[in-house]
């Protein structure tokens, strides 16, 4: 054995300790107040995360205050929700972006909404497929930290730097804040050809920002500086348009509390079940109102999410199946070829022709609250059989709006452009309400219905072993014992007389196998 095993161990050690040094500590808080727009900004730091501080589900949300969020405000305030209406453009198959003025002077960049991230980073050098940059050279306000960082995502990555500087949202909070920014410099697969966005503005917890969670992330930043409520909602409204059309479609991304005029009918929430993705609990999903029959963990495997950032319903692989078979099974078209179903292939009709009308309801149960009982989220098929732009004059071509997932179902654009949706992070759970512009030729294209009795579900659906981050740091202890045990097993091997120690012949064989841990990302 001799001493091979211990250089390995040695740099298990040292991973095993950067990783544990990196969850278990945080470094002080240190925030600029924000400047007034007409006075020049601070120099600003890299902003760290402090450290952690710390019903009925079927409400028709009055004005004014409730359970602590902001629901309205005063002329000339900080906050005018009303302003925030309509704030985005975009479609379901290229995402909704925000426009946002950054550095000094501001350079104006279309930002990309995505709740499934935690980074706030743009384009920093020419790109084929971006029109704009932004140039740290040009703004006297950044700071450049030398920090490199590198996201990946379920398609495409990007690496970058990181930095700081100064941001204005001319449809959002009024007033100039201090935020981290990454500057991206090589991607692939992110920017994609015919996007109208140039970054990307995540919007999810610190558990999942890069290169660290003590890095604050974009809302954090605003709600310490601007002090809003720890809320934002978003509505998208793109259902029935073609998708990756002209992404001059609707939306609103109102910061800091709820708007009233973007939903009707009562606002139903569900727990958020751990606070690094919007990570919520599905007890079943129904196709034409027929329950599908499986386990519920099977529809929370490995995490259920919601998630701005992706543009389809994803369903783990034996729920998809099971949809599939469902919507088949229930539908008036029985010929469509395995192609439709996988998104290698389109389903043309003539335009006079109206498929929806052949294709069933799809419905997601979601846990309330009150966790004896739970509501249901309808979508119908003009959501998930979306328009392609047509072929010729004739023909109208349809893609099939939901995909097999090997790692999560993901609650994407397909269900949220049916419901004005509620991240209330100030008390850990996620509201969605019927939208006004998920309408169709005049008709809604989603309903909400509640409650209904869990007594014949589960009383978790939720698998307790979660392959993220914090389980990085359970793998590291393990590490750190295992190769402690190694080598106080060398030490003493060391320390033993000569005569004690085996002295290898020609005829030994030592085989030193090493094992890789692979680590999943989104």
């Amino acid at each position: 054995m001799g001493k091979l095993p211990a250089a390995p161990c040695l740099l298990l050690l040292l991973a095993g300790a950067a990783g544990l040094c990196r969850a278990r500590f945080s470094f002080p808080l240190r925030v600029s107040p924000p400047a007034a727009p007409s006075a020049s900004p601070p120099a600003p730091e890299l902003l760290l995360r402090p450290g952690d501080g710390s019903g009925s589900s079927r409400r028709q949300v009055p004005p004014g205050q409730a359970d602590g969020l902001a629901l309205a405000s005063e002329p000339g305030a900080a906050v005018s929700f009303l302003a925030m209406v309509e704030n985005l453009q975009g479609d379901s198959g290229r995402g909704y972006y925000l426009e946002m003025l950054i550095g000094t002077p501001s350079q104006k960049l279309n930002i990309l909404v995505d709740t499934g991230s935690s980074n706030f980073a743009v384009a920093g050098a020419p790109n084929p497929d971006v029109t704009s940059y932004f140039n740290t050279e040009e703004s006297s306000t950044y700071k450049p930290q030398g920090i490199d960082v590198t996201v990946r995502y379920t398609q495409g990555s990007w690496t970058g730097m990181l930095g700081t500087d100064v941001i204005t949202v001319p449809k959002g909070i009024n007033g100039t804040y201090i935020i981290n920014i990454a500057t991206i410099l090589e991607s692939e697969n992110f920017f994609l050809p015919g996007v109208k966005w140039h970054g990307i503005l995540g919007l999810a917890y610190d558990a999942l920002a890069k290169p660290s969670s003590s890095v604050e992330t974009f809302f954090d930043s605003l709600v310490i500086q601007a002090k809003i409520p720890n809320v934002f909602s978003l509505q998208m409204c793109g259902a029935g348009m073609p998708v990756s059309g002209s992404g001059t479609n609707g939306g609103s991304l109102v910061m800091g509390g709820i708007e009233p005029s973007l939903y009707k009918g009562d606002i139903w929430y569900t727990p958020i079940k751990e606070e690094w993705y919007y990570q919520v609990e599905i007890l079943k999903l129904e196709v034409g109102g027929q329950n599908l029959n499986l386990d519920c963990r099977e529809y929370n495997a490995d995490k259920a999410i919601v998630d701005s950032g992706t543009t389809l319903l994803r369903l783990p692989q034996k729920v998809f199946n099971a949809v599939v078979e469902a919507i088949v099974h229930t539908s008036l078209i029985q010929t469509f070829s395995s192609g439709f179903w996988t998104g290698s292939q389109l389903a043309c009709w003539d335009k006079t022709e109206t498929p929806w009308s052949f294709f069933p309801k799809l419905s997601i149960y979601l846990r309330d609250e009150n966790s004896s009982r739970s509501f249901r989220i309808t979508i119908l098929p003009q959501l998930y059989i979306q328009p392609i732009l047509g072929i010729g004059q004739n023909l109208e071509c349809y893609r099939f709006g939901i995909s097999s997932s090997t790692s999560a179902l993901v609650i994407g654009a397909t269900v949220m452009e049916g419901f004005y949706v509620i991240f209330d992070r100030a008390q850990k759970r996620v509201g969605f309400a019927v939208s006004p512009c998920a309408e169709v030729g005049g008709s809604p294209v989603s309903e909400i219905e509640g409650p209904f009795t869990t007594a014949d579900i589960a009383s978790n659906c939720v698998s307790t072993m979660s392959f993220h981050e914090p389980m990085l740091w359970i793998v590291s202890y393990a590490l750190m014992s295992l190769c402690g045990i190694i080598l106080l097993v060398l030490i003493i091997l060391l320390l033993l007389p000569p005569r004690c120690q085996h002295h290898y012949t020609d005829n030994d064989v030592v085989n030193d196998e090493s094992s890789l841990v692979h680590h999943r990302w989104k």
